[in-house]
């Protein structure tokens, strides 16, 4: 089942903490009685209070959490957790008021003590970087189906236990979330688990009190310098992940410097993983062949639905397999993802048999090169990237599977980082026969602004190049599908497995999977 909102999976059957006990083991300063209540939950935001919950109140850009305070007790909260300036704030509420100095900071921690996730048994999987974490997560799913594991995941598109799915608001949900996920997953005896963790997550508290088995980092490129100063600070932030107090473990790809540099100065054992591809079947020179690393991955066949390689490890280890998936890049997120179980115990061997068994990794990715078009007509990918490298990436890979041409639809995020616009249109007029540029959650940015910009540096990349500006996304995919025939690829990318558009604070329900499907009906080609 799936839900349409974003929600939270929390634990059924929760087992009680005293509130004087939480005061006692995290020295809190209490502000009111805390005799013989009990907590069951944590939350951030008053409208998914529970019974039972402590109410967290922490400022925010438009005002601060805690003077929901009196809206958090009418729905069953216990008590307020909250810094000074809240505890003010929540005075009104009549709840007891537990105080700290920096509310986000504790919230991991004491989150993870109210849900007793130190008894959580199943293998934690943390997989971060600017491309594929999503990937890499539901690659981790499908193989540790196929072996019979019950598992679970959470995602930027969704959080998963088995069959039971919810949409995700946030790429790593709030830690309280979290916490409340592991214990659900625990009362659902899953073994392992995925978790897609952004910077921002590290950031922002959102993965404190946890400490996850293996930690697998994809790669780092142009993208979120409106969050951070610079790439560096930018690297700096992931790095945290390979620390001991984050993460027992690394698996790190090292086709990069970046890569190469994260492993030579996180502080936990580390695996590497080099890939080796190239971009045109008769070309011989690979990426990463040169490159030292304890694995190495090859690819050895691809086209429009598939991708096949060989993974090399230690000690003559070695596995062929291919995933449904588009691209060199989908076929190195699965070798990260069997080394990733690999370093976690699980035996190379036994993956094999699997995989071979099931005739590769059996793995549905929503929103990422997902071809959403039948046998006839042009083939039309839906995709989540919206950065240079994810546009350069999947270009070249349709460019290797496909002698038609590519007609290609996208925009840019408003009140995003501005800087990467521009590389973005070069690199699209660059590698498609025809760019279709329209608008992608303009949210508070004049969207004209955002398509000027986009369609300046296309004009620039290519003169005289075939450049078209559609500002409706439903109007923007038909245009580019009328210039298509049959054998030609349409590539829709930004929004993936999204079901809205974010206009001035509004989301506005609008599926690109889903459009796509109704224009290629409208079409005839579906």
């Amino acid at each position: 089942m799936t839900d349409l909102a974003p929600s939270a999976l929390r634990p059924q059957h929760p087992v009680p903490r005293s509130l004087s006990g939480l005061v006692e083991e995290f020295t809190l300063d209490l502000r009111g009685d805390a005799a013989g209540l009990e907590l069951t939950g944590i939350c951030l935001s008053s409208s998914t209070v529970q019974p039972g919950d402590l109410f967290v109140g922490v400022p925010g850009q438009r005002g601060h959490g805690a003077a929901y305070a009196s809206a958090a007790r009418a729905a069953g909260a216990v008590a307020v957790l909250t810094d000074e300036a809240g505890a003010i704030l929540a005075r009104e509420s009549g709840l007891p008021v537990l105080v700290t100095p920096d509310v986000r900071a504790a919230l991991g921690t004491i989150a993870a003590w109210i849900h007793h996730s130190e008894q959580n048994p199943a293998t934690l999987f943390a997989v971060t970087g600017t491309n594929g974490k999503t990937s890499v997560v539901y690659l981790l799913f499908a193989i540790l189906t196929q072996l019979g594991v019950t598992a679970g995941l959470t995602s930027t598109a969704e959080r998963r236990i088995g069959d039971v799915s919810v949409t995700s608001s946030l790429t790593t949900p709030e830690a309280t979330e979290l916490h409340a996920l592991l214990a659900r997953m625990r009362e659902a005896e899953v073994r392992a688990v995925g978790i897609e963790v952004s910077a921002q997550a590290l950031s922002q508290h959102r993965v404190d009190g946890i400490v996850f088995d293996v930690a697998g980092f994809t790669n780092l490129s142009h993208d979120h310098l409106d969050d951070y100063a610079s790439m560096e600070a930018y690297f700096q932030t992931k790095l945290e992940l390979f620390q001991p107090d984050r993460a027992q473990r690394g698996v790190v790809t090292v086709d990069t410097e970046w890569g190469r540099r994260l492993a030579a100065e996180c502080r936990i054992p580390v695996t590497t993983l080099a890939n080796r591809h190239s971009d045109e079947r008769s070309t011989s020179t690979a990426v990463g062949t040169e490159v030292d690393a304890d694995w190495h991955m090859s690819v050895v066949d691809f086209g429009p639905r598939h991708t096949e390689f060989v993974l090399d490890g230690p000690d003559g280890r070695r596995l062929q397999t291919r995933v449904p998936l588009l691209g060199w890049y989908m076929a190195a997120n699965a070798a990260l993802a069997i080394v990733l179980l690999v370093e976690s115990g699980y035996d190379l061997a036994a993956i094999d048999q699997v995989l071979t068994r099931d005739g590769g990794i059996t793995a549905y990715v929503p929103g990422r090169a997902e071809l959403i078009s039948g046998d006839r007509g042009p083939l039309v990918y839906i995709d989540y990237g919206h950065s240079p490298d994810a546009f350069l990436n999947t270009l070249a890979a349709i460019r290797a599977s496909t002698t038609g041409r590519i007609i290609m639809v996208f925009g840019a995020d408003g009140d995003r980082d501005k800087t990467k616009r521009a590389d973005m249109g070069a690199i699209a007029a660059r590698g498609a026969d025809a760019v279709v540029i329209t608008d992608f959650h303009p949210r508070f940015e004049d969207p004209a602004v955002i398509r000027a910009t986009l369609m300046a540096a296309a004009k620039i990349a290519a003169p005289g190049g075939e450049l078209y500006e559609v500002p409706d996304p439903a109007t923007a995919f038909r245009r580019a599908l009328s210039l298509a025939k049959a054998g030609d690829v349409v590539l829709y990318a930004g929004p993936g497995h999204e079901n809205y558009q974010e206009v001035a604070g509004v989301k506005i329900p609008y599926s690109a999977r889903e459009d796509a499907r109704i224009a290629l009906h409208e079409a005839g080609w579906l």
